[in-house]
């Protein structure tokens, strides 16, 4: 089953949020300057400038994929005419390769693309991240920028408004496509972020391409969900190397418990049940509690998600998952499971730079209720610039477009 992402469905997008995001990005980031007004020049003596130890390395090597002129970026959103008017630079998109840690701590070569912009003025760097793709969808990975990518049009046309965009693969696809993907494994999905990220500005410094101080975030679905773990990661581990300056994380499952049991305690039909066995598998993997399929599901099932983990599976909760497993979850009786699922809950903190939550209210994939809480943990924990940004009536793919289209307007205000 292919991710709701990546369907050929057409969307309608308002033609007042049209026009809401041209007026904001019209004005290209990249002219805007970040230097203060001068001041009179100060005469005293300034105390000697301690030493700042340089970070490690982690970029491995680059290639060029590609140069597209802005006429070719605005001709890929040629049915949204106003988005595509925004294309303003060419841009080249290289092919990085960098080192990160796997889920087991080895260290290992990962991949991602960067979008740069061609002109001279020093300009901010967005990291985006990609929603779910499945390993026999390789080709969707932003270091492959095929038509099948989210990078090929809505976010190469941001790029081209004048912001380098960083773009990982993660674990699990391109120069790292040999490893199994630790799907919504936060820890992992953020480190893999936050190293394309330094990796990314280490290849502009090293090709002497200008770029400020400025790190934007945004990411939909798993990405929204890996976009709220790297923020977490940068304000707690590279605030001074990394700032955020804004994030804007969409429709992602940030509560892990409170969506184990929603999906546990259903009786409706849930469409992406099979995508929700992914996530369960990485856990049972990466926490090494190693137990065999029959422990979580009914047969036949177990037996032929043995053979094919992305096979069919009933769309009822009560048809797929054993009774005790059920229980187990809903009454918190694993401590084990119960400590993975805690592990990715990144709902409950204090960010600290501006936050903006976009969810489709009537999301059937990721509950809205994720970005529910996670305004509510936030704001009970006291942070001052986190907002809700509900897309009223919309799901998890019809959210898509205006998400997109209200994340790069809501960045541009910084």
């Amino acid at each position: 089953m292919k991710h709701p992402l990546f369907t050929n469905r057409p969307v309608r997008i308002p033609a007042a949020l049209l026009a809401w995001l041209f007026v904001f990005l019209a004005a290209s980031p990249g002219c805007k300057s970040d230097s203060p007004a001068p001041d009179a020049p100060d005469t005293t003596t300034a105390p000697p400038t301690p030493p700042v130890t340089p970070p490690a390395s982690v970029l491995v090597g680059s290639s060029l994929i590609g140069e597209y002129s802005q006429a070719t970026l605005a001709s890929r959103v040629g049915d949204v005419p106003l988005v595509g008017a925004l294309a303003r630079l060419p841009i080249k998109v290289y092919k990085l390769t960098y080192t990160t840690q796997n889920t087991d701590g080895r260290s290992i070569t990962a991949s991602g693309a960067v979008l740069v912009p061609v002109t001279t003025q020093a300009l901010p760097v967005i990291s985006y991240q990609h929603g779910t793709i499945r390993p026999d969808d390789e080709d969707r990975a932003p270091s492959h920028y095929s038509q099948n990518s989210e990078l090929w049009s809505a976010v190469s046309v941001l790029a081209s408004t004048g912001y380098v965009v960083s773009a990982p693969d993660y674990i699990g696809y391109g120069s790292s496509k040999d490893l199994p993907h630790p799907y919504e494994h936060a820890a992992s999905l953020a480190s893999a972020s936050a190293d394309m990220l330094r990796a990314t500005r280490e290849f502009c410094k090293q090709q002497n391409i200008k770029v400020n101080a400025k790190n934007f975030l945004l990411g939909y679905s798993e990405g929204g969900y890996a976009t709220m773990a790297l923020h977490k990661l940068l304000e707690e581990k590279y605030a001074s190397e990394l700032p955020v300056t804004a994030s804007a994380p969409g429709a992602g499952a940030y509560h892990k418990t409170a969506f184990a049991k929603y999906i546990l305690n259903s009786d409706q039909p849930l469409n992406f049940l099979s995508t929700y066995v992914w996530v369960l598998d990485t856990y049972n993997r990466v926490y090494k509690l190693n137990r065999p399929l029959s422990a979580y599901f009914k047969e036949p099932y177990a037996t032929q998600l043995q053979a094919n983990p992305f096979g069919s599976v009933p769309s009822l909760p009560k048809q797929l998952f054993t009774d005790a497993f059920r229980q187990s979850v809903l009454t918190d009786s694993d401590p084990a499971l119960l400590a993975a699922f805690r592990d990715n809950d990144i709902y409950d903190w204090q960010p600290k730079a501006p936050t903006a939550l976009f969810h489709g209210t009537a999301d059937d994939y990721v509950p809205y209720f994720n970005s529910q809480d996670a305004y509510k943990a936030m704001q009970a924990r006291g942070a001052k610039q986190v907002e809700l940004r509900p897309i009223q009536g919309g799901n998890h793919f019809t959210s898509v477009a205006t998400y997109t289209l209200s994340a790069y307007a809501f960045i541009t205000q910084y």
